[in-house]
C-alpha cells in the first residue's frame, strides 16, 4: 500500500510546505492538497511550491472539478506543473462540493464530468481539439498526468472504472469500499479494462489514541463532510440502490455550515454517532491503524490518503513514520 497527505489550505504557507517536506521524509509518496478558491487559499500556487520544495512526492488536488475553472485553464495549469514538477502532477477530479455549494451552485454531471476527462487528457497531451468550436491546442504540453476520479454513486463510480487511472473514495469502512468497488469493476469490464489496474484511494482523517473519545472527537467533523455527497447521492437514486450503511447515518442531520467545513469543534457534526466515526475514520491505537489499514488492502485499496488537519499534524506524521508505514514498506 502507498501513502499520502491531504492537506486543508487554510494554514501558513510555510507550513503547508515543512509539512510537506516532512512528509515526503516520512516515506508519504502523494501530496494532496484541497481545492475550494473561496473557503481557503488557492491550491495551484501551493501545489506550485510543494513541487519546488519535494523531489519524488506525486502532487494534485483532492480534489478539483470541471466547473469553478475553464477547462483550458486547468489543462494549461497542470501541464506547467507537470513540467515544473518533472512529470510528478496528478489528477484528483469530481463533480465539486464546497467549492460548488459556496457559491450556490450544485455540482456538475457524471456526463460532464467525462467530457471533462476526456478533453483534459486531449489538451495536456499536446493534442488539437475542438474546444466550443474553436481549434485548440497546448502545443508545448509534455503527456497527460494520470486521472483520479472523485465519487461515491454508481454512475460516478462506474465512469471511473471506465476511463480514470485512480478512484478516490472519502472514507475508510472496508464494506462500503468493497461496494463502490464492485461499480468499479463493472464499469471497467465495459471499457474492456482490467480494473486490477486502476489505483484505489481510501482518503480519511486519522488520530492514534488509547482514548477513543478524544480521538472520535478529532475526525467527528469528516462523517459530517461525507454527508454532503450522501444527502446528494439520496436525491438522485431510489433508496434500494444505495446501502444503508452509506445513507442511514444522515436521517438525523439537521444542518451543514460551509464555514465550519473540515473543523474539528464544528456545531454541525454532533450528529455523528460513534459507530460512524469508527467505520469512516481511523482511530485508535498504531495496532488497531495497522489491523485497519490491513482489512482495506484486502479489498483493494493501493493507496491511504491521511487527511492532515485534526490538529497536531507534525506528530501524525511522526507517529505514522514509526508506527504505520515500516508495516506495509
Amino acid at each position: 500500500m502507498h501513502f499520502g497527505i491531504t492537506i486543508k489550505p487554510d494554514m501558513t504557507v510555510e507550513r503547508i510546505l515543512a509539512l510537506t517536506r516532512q512528509a515526503e521524509a516520512a516515506g508519504f509518496e502523494y501530496g494532496w492538497i484541497f481545492d475550494s478558491h473561496v473557503l481557503w487559499l488557492e491550491p495551484y500556487p501551493l501545489l506550485t511550491l510543494m513541487a519546488a520544495n519535494t523531489k519524488k512526492m506525486r502532487l494534485g488536488p483532492c480534489v478539483t472539478n470541471p466547473a469553478v475553472r475553464d477547462l483550458t485553464v486547468t489543462s494549461s495549469l497542470f501541464a506547467t506543473l507537470n513540467l515544473i514538477s518533472g512529470g510528478r502532477m496528478q489528477l484528483g477530479i469530481g463533480r465539486g462540493d464546497s467549492s460548488r455549494r459556496v457559491l450556490g451552485k450544485k455540482p456538475v454531471g457524471a456526463g460532464d464530468l467525462e467530457r471533462a476527462i476526456r478533453t483534459f487528457r486531449e489538451l495536456t497531451s499536446g493534442q488539437e481539439i475542438d474546444y466550443d468550436g474553436q481549434p485548440t491546442k497546448l502545443s508545448w504540453a509534455k503527456g497527460s498526468p494520470p486521472v483520479w476520479v472523485a465519487g461515491y454513486g454508481p454512475k460516478v463510480l462506474d465512469l471511473a472504472g471506465r476511463v480514470g487511472d485512480g478512484v478516490i473514495l472519502q472514507f475508510a469502512d472496508p464494506d462500503l469500499i468493497a461496494w463502490c468497488l464492485s461499480f468499479v469493476k463493472k464499469g471497467a469490464e465495459t471499457a474492456g479494462r482490467d480494473w486490477r489496474k486502476i489505483e484505489v484511494m481510501a482518503a480519511a482523517p486519522v488520530w492514534i489514541s488509547d482514548d477513543l473519545k478524544v480521538a472520535r472527537d478529532r475526525v467527528r467533523w469528516f462523517p459530517a463532510l461525507v454527508s454532503n455527497h450522501v444527502v446528494d447521492l439520496i436525491s438522485r437514486y431510489k433508496p434500494e440502490e444505495l446501502p444503508p450503511a452509506l445513507t442511514s447515518y444522515v436521517s438525523s442531520r439537521d444542518h451543514y455550515d460551509y464555514r465550519e467545513h473540515c473543523e474539528v469543534d464544528s456545531e454541525h457534526s454532533k450528529f455523528v454517532s460513534d459507530d460512524v466515526v469508527d467505520r469512516f475514520c481511523v482511530v485508535g491505537t498504531a495496532e488497531a491503524h495497522r489491523q485497519k489499514l490491513r482489512k482495506l488492502a484486502s479489498v483493494g485499496v493501493t493507496q491511504f490518503n491521511v487527511y492532515l488537519m485534526c490538529g497536531e499534524e507534525e506528530e501524525t506524521l511522526e507517529q505514522y513514520k514509526k508506527e504505520v508505514l515500516p508495516t506495509f514498506k
